[in-house]
C-alpha cells in the first residue's frame, strides 16, 4: 500500500487516526529539515577561509560598518548564501519534478537540454558578442536554457509522443549531446570562449554579484508556482498515465506545467551558479523514505534538503581549499558520484 500517494490514501482502508498521525509526523520532518537549512544558513555565515565568530556574525547583520567581519558578511557571505538558498530550492524541487513525471530514478533536471542549452549561450555570449562579467552572462544562461527545453518539447509534440516520459527523455538527451557538440567545436576554436567556459562549467556559488540574485528570482518564484501547481498531477501520473487519465488528469497540460517547472527553476540555477550536478539526482531520493512519495511533501522536503546540500558542500569548500577554496560544482561531484553509483545498483528505486 503506498501511503505517500493521495490517491492511495483517499481509497485505502487506513483507519482516520493512524491518516493524520502520519500527515503529523511528515509535518515534523519539514519542520526538522527546516531547522537543518537553518543550521547550514547559519555555517555559510560565520564560516570560511576568514573565521568569524557568532557575535561578530551578529554584529555585521544588525550593525553594518567599515569594518572587516562587516564588509566579508555583507560583501561575500550573505550574497553567496541567499545564492545557495535559491540555487538549492530550484535544484532540489526540479530534480522531484522531474523523477515524478519521467517515473526514472536516475533522472537529472539538466536530462532536458537545459544545462547544455545555457552553457551554449554563454559561449556564443563571448564567442559573437564579447560579452564578459556574470551580470551579462547570466541573462545569456537563461535564454539558452529555455530555448534548448523549448526545442526537446517541440521534437517530442511533433512525435505526439507528450504522453509518455520516455520521448522527452530521449529528445532530451539527443539535443543536449547536439548542443554539447556546438559548444566543444567553439571552445576549442576561440581561446577567450574557453576561458569564460571554463570559469562557467565548473559550478560555484563565489564571484557572483547581487544583480545576478535579482536577475534570476523572477524565474525561480515562477517555477515553484508551476511545481507546487503541479503536485497532484505528479501525484496522480505516478500510477501511469491511463490510470491518471482515468482520475480526470489531462496529462499534455500536465507534462506542460512540469515542464515548465523545471525549465525555469533549472534555468534560474544554472544562469546563476552554472551547472551544479546531482543536487537534483540526490535530494529526492534522501527526501522519499522521510516524507514518502506524495508530492505535497516531497517538494518541501526536497526545497530544503536542496538548501541543506549544497550550502553544506559550500562552507566544506571553503574550509579544505584555504585560500584557494573548491568550488561547490566539484565538492558536489565527489558527494554525488558515489550516490549516482549505488542508486543506479538499487533495483528497487526503479519505480517511483
Amino acid at each position: 500500500m503506498n501511503t505517500g500517494s493521495p490517491t492511495a490514501l483517499r481509497t485505502s482502508a487506513v483507519p482516520g487516526w493512524q491518516h493524520r498521525r502520519e500527515i503529523t509526523r511528515r509535518f515534523g520532518v519539514i519542520a526538522a529539515l527546516a531547522g537543518g537549512a537553518a543550521i547550514a544558513v547559519v555555517a555559510s555565515l560565520v564560516l570560511g577561509s576568514n573565521h568569524l565568530s557568532l557575535p561578530e556574525v551578529w554584529g555585521a547583520l544588525l550593525h553594518p560598518g567599515s569594518s572587516e567581519a562587516s564588509t566579508i558578511v555583507q560583501g561575500v557571505r550573505i550574497p553567496r548564501t541567499i545564492l545557495g538558498i535559491i540555487v538549492g530550492v530550484c535544484l532540489g524541487v526540479a530534480g522531484a519534478v522531474m523523477q515524478g513525471h519521467t517515473r526514472n530514478p536516475l533522472a537529472d533536471p539538466g536530462l532536458f537540454g537545459v544545462s547544455a542549452g545555457a552553457g551554449l549561450a554563454v559561449v556564443i555570449g563571448v564567442y559573437v558578442f564579447g560579452v564578459v562579467g556574470t551580470g551579462v552572462d547570466v541573462w545569456f544562461a537563461l535564454a539558452g536554457a529555455i530555448v534548448a527545453s523549448v526545442a526537446v518539447f517541440s521534437v517530442t509534440a511533433a512525435g505526439s509522443g507528450t504522453a509518455s516520459p520516455v520521448p522527452l527523455a530521449l529528445a532530451g538527451a539527443a539535443i543536449s549531446a547536439l548542443l554539447e557538440a556546438f559548444t566543444s567545436y567553439i571552445v576549442l576554436a576561440d581561446k577567450d570562449s574557453l576561458q569564460a567556459y571554463r570559469l562557467w562549467v565548473v559550478g560555484s556559488l563565489s564571484g557572483r554579484d547581487v544583480g545576478v540574485i535579482w536577475s534570476v528570482v523572477p524565474f525561480a518564484i515562477a517555477g515553484l508556482l508551476l511545481a507546487f501547481v503541479n503536485t497532484r498531477a505528479l501525484d496522480n501520473l505516478g500510477l501511469g498515465s491511463e490510470m491518471a487519465k482515468s482520475l480526470g488528469e489531462n496529462v499534455l497540460v500536465s507534462r506542460i506545467v512540469g515542464l515548465g517547472a523545471i525549465t525555469l527553476l533549472t534555468a534560474a540555477a544554472t544562469a546563476a551558479a552554472g551547472p551544479v550536478g546531482f543536487i537534483g539526482l540526490v535530494v529526492p531520493h534522501l527526501a522519499r523514505p522521510l516524507v514518502g512519495t506524495s508530492h505535497r511533501f516531497l517538494l518541501p522536503a526536497s526545497a530544503l534538503l536542496g538548501i541543506t546540500l549544497i550550502l553544506g558542500a559550500d562552507v566544506i569548500g571553503r574550509l579544505i581549499g584555504g585560500v584557494s577554496e573548491v568550488q561547490v560544482g566539484i565538492v558536489l561531484a565527489l558527494i554525488g558520484g558515489p550516490f549516482f553509483v549505488a542508486v543506479a545498483r538499487r533495483r528497487s528505486l526503479a519505480a517511483l
